[in-house]
């Protein structure tokens, strides 16, 4: 039994040794928990109508500002880079990190303090369209998430900042797992009785449980925490890093808000179907590309401090290919699977047929932008690891400004439906994208363009073929074999258009020899290895 507690902690706090299998831990994981995320969604679905799930989803806006401004702002851009750069002196990585903790948790309370004053007047002005009761309700709810959910969340941040840093990723990528079966236990539960605030009831012990099941990184980590508020060289170089960082996720905020003011004047559900569209589209997004971006910044950074170019160079172009012949066959796949895809999701009871309709046809517009979206979280890092939150401030700011500007015109002049959002926002990050590659390899003094445009037309070209036999195969079996009007066979037919997608582009891919399919080959050749381990460990247990 203490055999089987030791080989269990072993496994949770493993320390990655590579970008692929440091990706391939923390994407396996984040598929699970954004799985569990959409369960969260699909039960939220049966249990609220469109027009109130508006008011739950919004209620989330203030919190959110706040959160991504000082965890996605801060901690994920300049958090790991101190933290490697100090960890070699004891002394020195206690003092600068415990220094930023404590200086960010009061701004972070601060911050609470004024918006939980000022909730009243600002939800107005964020809701125009939405009628006063329920813009009521949605600043009762932001000032519970304020008090409840977000010291929490902030800590817990901290929390995945140190184990990242460690290159421990298997339990901060488990913990938000934790946090949804929390909403979903909470919902079903509690739903008849206290309606919507059973799930914010579930958000509050979500975010305990996402907190305390992380505290073991620190343990873990060899960093000491210290009550000081000293202004050292690192605590310097963290706020040079992120007020560029901060600006841009400030700009990113006020984007989201503006978004949320438009949806509000399109009519009830709305904001909902904007919501769950996005959020769809962030599914691969999240496994793919946040997940590679998150396990890359210390190997880049240790990289780029050792002044080996010629392999930093070499690592963005093969990271790059490796995110986009994973993401471009599921932007297809997400284009021609849309309805389906939103049914499985989304199809709840109260959720009806326009707002499935509706939400599909703004997921294609999102899912253009999948490829690049996945992308720009590893190139970020890039700018990141040599110290350089500037460039990917200004191209965003960029980007933010077209978005909003495209999303106003379509808005206000076009007078299109909400779908034209995810047009604006494809058209924003792909911008964005282009614009920093081009300043990355101007830093570089040259990256292989000439190879990534080669592959990338070969995984366009499987992609497509694929593409056109799979989408009439779904045609034929949708109603032919499959009687969709149930949820368990539209289940069927995706997973089987998923499958025959799956064998038919990987096929493909080897006829025309796209480099990546053998990449991935000897990946699952060594995880072999791994699965081998661990019949061992618990063959020994037993």
């Amino acid at each position: 039994m203490n055999n089987l507690l030791l080989e269990t902690k072993k496994f949770f706090l493993t320390k990655q040794k590579t970008i692929i299998s440091s990706a391939a831990v923390v994407g396996v994981m984040i598929l699970i928990s954004r799985l569990f995320g959409f369960l969260r969604y699909r039960i939220l679905a049966g249990y609220f109508n469109k027009s109130e799930l508006d008011i739950f989803f919004a209620s989330f806006r203030i919190p959110d500002f706040v959160f991504e401004i000082l965890i996605t702002g801060a901690v994920s851009s300049a958090f790991i880079p101190i933290f490697i750069k100090y960890q070699k002196n004891q002394d020195r990585v206690n003092e600068n990190i415990s220094s930023i903790i404590n200086i960010i948790s009061l701004i972070f309370f601060g911050f609470v303090i004024v918006l939980y004053i000022f909730a009243d007047n600002l939800i107005p002005l964020m809701t125009p369209g939405f009628s006063g009761e329920k813009i009521q309700i949605i600043i009762n709810y932001s000032k519970i998430l304020l008090i409840g959910q977000l010291p929490f969340m902030i800590f817990a941040s901290f929390l995945t900042g140190l184990g990242h840093a460690n290159k421990i990723f298997i339990l901060s990528a488990i913990a938000p797992i934790a946090y949804n079966v929390s909403i979903i236990i909470a919902t079903i539960l509690f739903a008849d009785k206290l309606h919507l605030i059973a799930p914010i009831i579930g958000v509050i012990a979500g975010s305990f449980l996402l907190f305390i099941t992380q505290i073991p990184l620190m343990f873990n980590s060899g960093f000491s925490y210290l009550p000081i508020l000293k202004i050292t060289k690192g605590l310097k170089e963290f706020f040079g890093m992120i007020v560029p960082r901060v600006i841009t996720v400030l700009s990113a905020q006020i984007d989201a808000t503006v978004d949320l003011v438009l949806t509000s004047l399109l009519g009830a559900g709305s904001y909902t179907i904007f919501y769950l569209a996005q959020h769809l589209q962030l599914l691969p997004v999240s496994i793919l590309g946040i997940s590679f971006g998150q396990a890359a910044l210390p190997y880049l950074s240790e990289v780029y401090q050792d002044k080996k170019f010629d392999e930093f160079k070499k690592l963005i172009i093969d990271s790059i290919l490796s995110i986009f012949f994973l993401t471009i066959p599921i932007m297809s796949f997400f284009l021609f699977a849309r309805t389906p895809l939103v049914r499985l999701f989304f199809g709840g009871d109260k959720f009806d047929w326009d707002a499935t309709v509706q939400t599909a046809l703004t997921l294609s517009y999102f899912a253009l932008s999948i490829p690049l979206h996945s992308i720009y979280y590893f190139i970020t890092r890039c700018f990141y690891a040599f110290l350089d939150s500037k460039t990917p401030f200004y191209t965003s700011i960029f980007a933010i400004l077209v978005n909003i500007l495209l999303s106003t015109y379509f808005i206000f002049i076009l007078k299109l439906p909400v779908w034209s959002l995810g047009i604006s926002f494809s058209i924003s990050i792909t911008l964005n994208v282009l614009l920093l590659l081009y300043f990355l390899a101007k830093r570089l003094k040259g990256l292989n363009i000439k190879l990534m445009v080669i592959e990338s037309i070969k995984i366009l070209s499987a992609t497509f073929i694929t593409s056109f036999f799979v989408y009439w195969e779904m045609k034929l079996l949708d109603g032919l074999i499959f009687d969709t009007t149930r949820t368990i066979n539209v289940f069927y037919l995706l997973s089987t258009g998923a499958i025959s997608f799956l064998i038919f582009y990987a096929l493909l891919s080897w006829m025309i020899e796209v480099k990546e399919i053998k990449i991935i080959f000897d990946f699952i050749k060594k995880a072999k290895f791994y699965k081998k381990r661990v019949v061992e460990i618990y063959t020994d247990v037993e």
